[in-house]
């Protein structure tokens, strides 16, 4: 079973769409609760190997952040079973049997 864990800013004003849709459950991380969103907190320590805090992005190349994304996408994960979210997420596309570390 697949749950989302979001923060509380307002981009999940329309979370109850997306869980009707998805046909899943969901929970609000505490405010200063970093560790309720791991996943989350693990892919911005990743992101900040690239830019560090406070990066303006505005003066980053659309290339650059296409080459990070990809190289992101590409990077095994152990929540993962060492496995890259490209070949996670295909799986789950096609219904293909995955199971993950919790």
């Amino acid at each position: 079973m697949f749950t989302i864990t979001a923060d509380n800013g307002k981009e999940f004003a329309g979370h109850l769409q997306v869980l009707e849709k998805l046909d899943i459950d969901s929970y609000f991380a505490h405010p200063y609760h970093s560790w309720e969103r791991g996943s989350n907190e693990n892919l911005n320590g990743l992101i900040r190997q690239y830019f560090a805090k406070g990066s303006d992005f505005s003066s980053i190349t659309e290339q650059t952040i296409k080459q990070v994304k990809n190289k992101l996408n590409n990077k095994p994960r152990k929540r993962y079973k060492f496995e890259n979210p490209i070949f996670v997420m295909e799986q789950l596309l096609f219904k293909q049997k995955v199971t993950f570390v919790p």
